[in-house]
């Protein structure tokens, strides 16, 4: 096998030549800017080449990390700053243990939390924005192998967070938090996408986090609705037709629902509901390919009928689809950026010659303003830049911070960053 090995589904194999592993901090300067052809790794969970280099790959996960140590809380500021290479997962129970807690959380609590943010990973709800937007300050090492700190105010700073990984290598991450609290999740069966569409704003509005999974095997079906409640907020009553599930759900149809997070109404902590997996499970299928793209919350109906209409071509490929919304923010590269969308998700069988055969159909069918999330596969890279109002400023925040262009790679460079 070439390079380094492959992500964590096993759909991409790295070209890289190697993998640098520092075993502290004080070496990334050295290694950056010994490099030619760079990009930082985490948990390997994006599906496409966004991570990928020609020559080299550098990864922060072999540097020991002591939670008690290296979690640095600030009660009066209300933030937490800790290494961006951790997971999720890894600090979440620290975060409750403290009496903290954090917004939202992405559907797999496996993913590292600098990846996450560089890439515009979000959960679910009306009212909450993607991870990147409870991100108060970052701290990196460029491409000229210097130290900065970009903080919320900052000129920079709403460029820096949803980076691509085109700024530099990121160390810490200082996260928004709030006071620790419960959820209950209920999921329901019976709803229609005609009901959905009539129904929007009451629908995903059922509780904080909510998504609606469905494999198109049916034009017309929603096969479950997931929702995920603060406890203290009142019960959804559910519309005509829509029934609560019997028993544990799996968000594939037919697998086995252990390794999904506990449903039934059952209140728990907030880490332990908001995401749909557990930790200590393989998150969803595992042999998969993933795509989503976000729209603005207003081309929904459109976005949703042009899927509709290509059900019989999507089912025979799909694993699953999930529908979420996410609230709008001002980072530059954010799928949310410039208002409310909602996301269309689809985890596909992996055959990635297949999948690559249905995603410009896809694409051509979906409104014109729908953005890919940018770590997953899709097909047409020449028309993301028209998406993003900031996308100059963005490309003028990365040459200035990394002018000897290190962390480009094919992916940077399809786009049009480069």
């Amino acid at each position: 096998m070439p390079g380094v090995g492959t992500n964590w589904a096993g759909n991409v194999v790295y070209g890289a030549r190697e993998l640098l592993l520092p075993t502290h901090l004080g070496e990334l300067p050295g290694l950056i800017t010994s490099a030619h052809r760079l990009r930082a790794i985490g948990s390997r969970h994006s599906f496409n080449d966004l991570a990928d280099s020609p020559e080299s790959l550098i990864s922060l996960q072999g540097i020991p990390v002591d939670l008690e140590r290296d979690v640095e809380f600030d009660s009066d500021a209300r933030t937490v700053r800790v290494p961006g290479w951790l997971r999720y997962g890894d600090i979440a129970a620290l975060l409750a243990d403290r009496g903290w807690a954090l917004a939202n959380l992405a559907s797999l609590p496996h993913i590292s939390i600098a990846g996450a943010v560089a890439t515009g990973t979000h959960g679910s709800g009306d009212r909450i924005g993607s991870l990147a937007t409870q991100v108060v300050a970052l701290d990196l090492v460029d491409g000229t192998g210097t130290h900065r700190r970009i903080a919320r105010g900052d000129e920079s700073f709403e460029g820096a967070v949803v980076s691509l990984g085109a700024l530099g290598v990121v160390t810490h991450v200082t996260l928004a938090v709030e006071p620790d609290y419960q959820v209950r999740q209920s999921v329901y069966e019976g709803a229609t996408w005609d009901a959905v569409l009539a129904n929007l704003d009451e629908l995903t509005g059922a509780g904080d986090s909510v998504s609606l999974f469905t494999t198109w095997r049916s034009p017309d079906l929603v096969d479950q609705l997931w929702v995920k409640s603060r406890q203290g907020r009142d019960p959804w009553t559910p519309l005509d037709g829509i029934v609560a599930a019997a028993g544990a759900r799996h968000p594939i149809p037919g697998i086995d629902p252990a390794p999904a997070t506990e449903q039934l109404g059952r209140v728990g902590p907030w880490f332990a509901r908001l995401p749909h997996f557990r930790l200590e499970f393989t998150p969803s299928a595992g042999e998969e390919i993933q795509t989503e793209y976000l729209v603005p919350r207003e081309d929904f109906p459109a976005a949703i009928g042009a899927i509709r209409s290509l059900s019989a071509r999507i089912a025979p490929l799909l694993q699953v689809c999930e529908v979420r919304t996410v609230a709008g923010d001002d980072l530059w590269l954010s799928e949310a950026h410039g208002g409310d969308v909602v996301g269309i998700h689809f985890t596909w069988v992996r055959d990635s010659e297949a999948v690559a055969a249905v995603l410009p159909e896809v694409e051509a069918a979906l409104p014109p303003t729908a953005r890919p999330h940018w770590g997953k596969v899709f097909a047409d890279h020449d028309r993301i830049a028209a998406l993003y109002p900031r996308w100059d400023d963005f490309r003028a925040l990365r040459r200035s911070l990394d002018p000897d262009n290190r962390f480009v790679n094919g992916f940077i460079e399809r786009v049009g960053l480069a």
